[in-house]
Order: C-alpha cells, then structure tokens, then sequence
C-alpha cells in the first residue's frame, strides 16, 4: 500500500496507573465502564528477547526491562479503555503529566447535565476545576465544558451541547 491508510474510528484510549485494581474499580463502578478482559503481567525478564536483541517491552511498548498489567475496559459504547499498570521501571513517573506538558491527554466524555456529572464525580472522589466553561456563538458549537481530575490525577472533560 502506498497510499494514505483509512483510519475507521477510535477504538480506545490509555492510562497508565499505579494500582491497576483501584482503577478498575473506579472506572467500572462510578463510570459504569465494564471489563472486557485483563492480561498479564508481561515481565521482560522472563521473555525471551526479540531477534535484534531488544527485550519485548522495549521492542512493544517502548519502556525496557518493564513488567506490566493490562486491562481493558468498555467505558461507553463507542469508547473503550485500556489501562496499564508498570511494576518496573522503578523510575517512572508517578504523576501525570499535567495539560502543558508535551505529552499530556485527556479525555473527553458527553453528558446530557454538566454540573449533575460534576457533583456526581465530586462525591465519588474526583477533583472538579473551576467551570463551566462557556462556548456561546463562537466557531465552536454552543457547549458547557468542565474539567475533573479523576482520583488518580488524569484530565477528564465533561461537555454538554447546548
């Protein structure tokens, strides 16, 4: 193939955390994602190394000597989510990255009541920032935004078309 390759849809997105169970239970039972499956762990010690020489984590997932958990999670119908939890490297970060930093994300869920699913995710340990955030008759669709940090640090939006 040469030319450009058609992408179809979003099929998930990625956290890495600290503790792989809290997460789950967290995205499962206040964001009512379910668990498609787990796997795991993969541990670069135990692999044998690919045929350049690399270990397997390196030559997957870009981290050497890493051993790692995976879950993937449905967390609505046309989003699903994978998160990841690395027992190794022992120096890797243990915050995420925050919205300046190269490399940072967030992720961004529709709700039919903003400030219902801010209080909500408030009482269930999420962090709201100041909001809402009012987009009215700009190139952007009339909409209230909000932005939680869930109980792990990771950017979550919530919008509301209006």
């Amino acid at each position: 193939m040469t030319g450009q390759p058609t992408f179809r849809r979003a099929d998930h997105v990625s956290l890495t955390v600290a503790d792989i169970e809290q997460a789950i239970a967290f995205y499962t039972g206040v964001m009512g994602a379910t668990l498609k499956y787990r796997m795991g762990p993969f541990d670069a010690r135990e692999i044998p190394p690919m045929g350049d020489g690399r270990d397997w984590t390196e030559s997957h997932v870009n981290v050497p000597d890493a051993c790692l958990q995976i879950a993937m999670l449905q967390l609505c119908d046309n989003l699903g989510m994978e998160l990841f939890q690395y027992e190794r490297p022992a120096d890797a970060a243990t915050t995420p990255p925050r919205n300046c930093d190269v490399g940072s994300r967030h992720i961004c869920l529709q709700v039919d009541d903003v400030q219902a699913a801010v209080d909500y995710l408030q009482a269930n340990g999420c962090r709201p920032m100041a909001g809402p955030i009012v987009a009215d008759g700009g190139p952007a669709p009339d909409s209230l935004s909000w932005y939680v940090l869930d109980p792990f640090g990771h950017q979550l939006e919530l919008v509301q078309y209006t």
